[in-house]
């Protein structure tokens, strides 16, 4: 696109700031993962950017440092809000002052208390236009991790298992391996990459030995947590073994900055963090496979609802192919009357 002259040009704009922002989602964490777009004051894209590593420049400072002198009297698009505080970097919203644009478009506010607005607050008493909204749900989406974190000060937790269509995750004999294909361990491994902890039992670790380390995508590993203890030769050392309620150890990884907790444990682990309504998003792969019976386990241990008025309901919201596979995945999982109206 070369010029940026209405309301339908910005919407575009935006979704190629959201692209940048996708394209650094797995190295800045705990930093929000943002994409930046300047124009001149032609319309021209003059500058892009995205967020660097912790410690880096923001998305702002990249796009406006290749705009140069073009960005004087242009527009700024960013998904987030720029921040108005020193961290280990100046504030953003400094830099866009100092670069003189006279325009700034926002997909969301910043719910980190120490922005909160005042980014926006600071730009227009410099003078500079402020527009909010645009792409907004698209950007929350985006950068739900973060903003989860922001307000509740614990990390999102995303709970991944993988079962047969009639919901075994192993044989009679305790075999598991493998009942999705390739496509979805791929996929596994990139969750891992996006996530700052990974999550399993200890009996988990006891039957199956994982690493739990990204291998088949590009990324860092996450920390690996064990709830109760792992035998001193498992592969999954070192590993934070941890012995309190999953309530406390949400805590405590909030408090170290972890945004997204990946939950690979078994059966037992995702009954425990269901009951305490601690799951917030449930990837589910679905091979296509039966094993039948009432023999193998269950993707959630523990008793059966009593009745269909005590199921557990929540809303499909992405549902994808993955070679044979199929993944879903689920928000909003609660306990419900039969029939319900759900709400966001």
């Amino acid at each position: 696109m070369d010029t940026f002259t209405n309301a339908t040009t910005t919407e575009e704009m935006m979704r190629f700031a959201l692209h940048l922002a996708s394209t650094v989602r797995l190295t800045t964490s705990p930093n929000p993962w943002v994409g930046a777009i300047v124009l001149d004051h032609h319309g021209h894209v003059v500058g892009t950017g995205a967020t660097e590593p912790p410690g880096g420049r923001h998305a702002e400072v990249v796009a406006l440092t290749e705009a140069g002198d073009r960005a004087r009297g242009g527009t700024a698009i960013v998904t987030l809000e720029p921040c108005s505080h020193h961290g280990r970097t100046p504030p953003c919203t400094d830099a866009l002052i100092a670069a003189g644009v006279k325009r700034v478009v926002v997909g969301i506010e910043d719910p980190d208390q120490r922005v909160a607005g005042s980014g926006f607050e600071a730009l227009r008493s410099a003078g500079i236009t402020v527009e909010v909204g645009c792409r907004a749900d698209e950007v929350r989406d985006q950068l739900r991790p973060y903003i989860h974190h922001r307000q509740t000060g614990r990390p999102l937790v995303v709970l991944k298992t993988a079962s047969t269509l009639d919901g075994k995750t192993s044989a009679a004999d305790g075999s598991s391996r493998w009942i999705t294909g390739d496509d979805a361990r791929t996929r596994v491994h990139q969750l891992r990459a996006e996530s700052d902890a990974v999550l399993v039992g200890a009996g988990t670790v006891r039957a199956d030995d994982p690493e739990l380390t990204v291998r088949h995508v590009s990324g860092r590993n996450p920390l690996r947590v064990v709830l109760g203890h792992a035998p001193r030769d498992a592969r999954v050392h070192p590993c934070l073994e941890w012995e309190g309620t999953p309530a406390a150890l949400l805590d405590e990884l909030g408090t170290q900055g972890c945004l997204q907790l990946l939950v690979e444990g078994g059966a037992t682990v995702a009954r425990s963090l269901l009951d305490a309504n601690l799951v917030d998003r449930w990837e589910l792969h679905l091979a296509p496979a039966l094993m039948g019976g009432s023999e193998g386990s269950p993707v959630i241990a523990g008793p059966t609802a009593p009745s269909i008025a005590e199921t557990r309901r929540g809303r499909i919201r992405e549902v994808e192919m993955m070679g044979a596979d199929v993944r879903l995945v689920i928000d909003h999982l609660h306990h419900t009357t039969a029939h319900p109206e759900l709400e966001d």
